[in-house]
């Protein structure tokens, strides 16, 4: 982990839908301290100011790759960038997804909207190595059909269980409506031989989990992605702060026993 940015330069954009972007970055001289699956690096446009993005794809060697929704004037800014454009990089910062956890174990792997960025690297990671995991289901929700990321490859995803859903279908769309919860009754997995990685907007976190918990999964088996504010990445600012923990530093991925008493809590 560096302190300061260092320079990268994008070398590969993709606009996934009307608002977020995919980028893929190498750096222009030093690198960075290879990344894993759920970790961020903070992303600086040069001259506005800098956000957390997590990785959402480990590529050869140094390549960093990071899908982006522009919601703010960083954010807008790095969505802009062309190929070619230089971006700063400080990292890696935070807790992994535990895949360790998982070997042998059935997964569900469960993403709502933007969720799905931080969940591809976990992915790509299994599908790599299919005989150290059980069952593999890749359930994703967003809000329309133009909303969903990564159309290309869900496809790819189905085998033994991969399904998406929307909350308002669009003319044409003859895939599943509802919230992604709707989902796990056709999910193929054994709760008991069950580990759960969950990211999407909290409240449809706090459902999934609750939902997991009934059919029997056990929380400390369900790993939640949580969001707050991050300014320096490195536990000294607060500002990433819920209940004991600094998000940064203590998470961003937090077992659902640990992130289940803090999230019922409103002013958290």
């Amino acid at each position: 982990m560096t302190p300061a940015p260092l320079s990268y330069r994008v070398v590969d954009r993709r606009d996934e839908t009307h608002d977020t972007v995919t980028l893929v970055l190498e750096p222009g001289g030093d690198a960075l301290d290879p990344f894993v699956p759920g970790q961020f690096a903070m992303l600086y446009a040069f001259g506005v100011g800098e956000i957390p993005v997590s990785v959402s794809r480990l590529g050869d060697g140094h390549r960093l790759t990071h899908t982006i929704r522009a919601v703010g004037a960083v954010s807008r800014a790095l969505c802009g960038l062309r190929t070619g454009g230089w971006v700063g990089v400080r990292g890696p910062f935070g807790a992994a997804w535990d895949t360790a956890a998982a070997h042998g174990n059935d997964l569900l792997v469960i993403a709502g909207g933007i969720g799905l960025a931080p969940l591809r690297p976990l992915v790509d990671t299994v599908m790599a190595e299919p005989h150290a995991f059980g069952r593999l289901n890749v359930l994703a929700g967003a809000r329309t059909p133009a909303d969903l990321l990564y159309g290309d490859e869900l496809p790819a995803w189905q085998e033994p269980f991969g399904a998406v859903t929307v909350d308002r279908p669009s003319n044409g769309w003859t895939g599943r409506v509802g919230v992604v919860t709707t989902l796990l009754r056709e999910a193929r997995f054994t709760p008991s031989d069950t580990v759960a990685f969950v990211c999407g907007p909290e409240v449809m976190m706090r459902a999934t989990a609750r939902a997991l918990t009934h059919q029997g999964v056990r929380p400390d088996r369900i790993q939640v992605s949580l969001e707050r504010t991050m300014r320096c990445a490195t536990g000294h600012c607060g500002h990433c702060q819920l209940g004991p923990l600094l998000l940064c530093r203590d998470g961003p991925v937090v077992g659902y026993d640990q992130a289940e008493p803090l999230l019922t809590v409103r002013e958290l």
